[in-house]
């Protein structure tokens, strides 16, 4: 059974939201159940080199509320993938920007080391090509194991910076540029809030790779990833039970039946565990400093659930 202390009352935008189990018009709120730990996400911390636009997480040089997370850290929880037999495959990296975490090559390392995985996800600026020797060294041990998704928001340089800021595009294309010449499993994520049609954003991303010459195939969704954009403030339906079956999605297809997401906020003694990569400073989605006891059932409360997950069909790992 659910326990109702588990979560607290949040206001929303025009009273939704507010109840984790009833909808305001009374009805039963979507839950999602963990079914199995795939992918477990962590975040490196929320300090970026860069302030955009539109970030969820609202990452930048000053934001701090999610702190670095250290190699001890992160060893402990994959010691408890193993110990619990968890059959997690993958280790997957969020930040802010991960590569500004001064021990990153240390946790990438140790994942790596006891045959995970690992995903992470950068803008491929100057804290990645900083420390371009070192990834190279994994990339020779550990090829199949690493892939690199770097935030291209656009395939124009105009779009892209419109979001991330002037100067943003030249660096960018560089790393990018570097990861395919060097032979590294790449990928890249765009954004879907220009009012362009899917096919011609592939297209448009297609050309873009064949002209910089970058090993990405754009047709692909998995290597070309295009998110729908999320807002808290957004007016957006709430999801019952019955909307499993109206819209023709399952709950299995959401992030939190397989995945969860490790943070540690700002002045927190120890991390702590939550359902997905969208949701980390919301409180009443924290599930214990533990994977043993994050097995939770999920009530979609939140903005993102409805918009980013159920009906704009994202999912973090492609």
């Amino acid at each position: 059974m659910l326990d109702k202390t588990a979560y607290q009352i949040t206001p929303a935008l025009n009273g939704k939201f507010m109840d984790p189990f009833v909808t305001t018009k009374g009805e039963t709120r979507a839950s999602v159940r963990l079914l199995k730990l795939e992918t477990l996400w962590i975040n490196t911390g929320t300090i970026c080199n860069l302030t955009c636009r539109n970030c969820y997480i609202e990452s930048s040089p000053t934001n701090d509320r999610l702190v670095y997370i250290s190699d001890a850290e992160v060893r402990e929880y994959l010691n408890e993938i193993m110990k619990g037999e968890l059959g997690t495959k993958e280790i997957a990296f969020t930040g802010g920007e991960p590569f500004i975490n001064t021990e990153f090559i240390a946790i990438m390392t140790s994942c790596l080391e006891a045959g995970f995985d690992v995903l992470v996800l950068t803008n491929a600026m100057r804290p990645m090509m900083k420390v371009a020797d070192k990834l190279l060294d994994l990339q020779t041990r550990f090829a199949d194991q690493l892939t690199l998704r770097v935030s291209t928001d656009h395939y124009t340089a105009d779009l892209h910076e419109e979001e991330r800021g002037e100067n943003t595009w030249t660096p960018m294309l560089k790393g990018l540029k570097w990861l395919s010449d060097h032979g590294f499993n790449i990928a890249v994520a765009g954004r879907t809030c220009w009012n362009e049609e899917e096919v011609s954003m592939r297209a448009g991303y297609k050309e873009l790779f064949s002209r910089e010459n970058i090993r990405i195939n754009a047709d692909n969704p998995q290597s070309l990833v295009l998110f729908p954009e999320m807002s808290e403030i957004a007016d957006v339906p709430e999801i019952t039970t019955a909307c499993w079956d109206i819209l023709n999605v399952s709950p299995k297809a959401m992030m939190c039946s397989s995945q969860r997401m490790i943070v540690k906020r700002k002045g927190a003694d120890k991390p702590t565990v939550v359902p997905c990569t969208l949701l980390p400073y919301d409180e009443q989605f924290d599930l214990g400093e533990e994977l043993l006891t994050a097995e939770k059932t999920v009530q979609l409360n939140h903005p993102h659930c409805a918009k980013f997950c159920v009906l704009g069909g994202g999912s973090c790992t492609g």
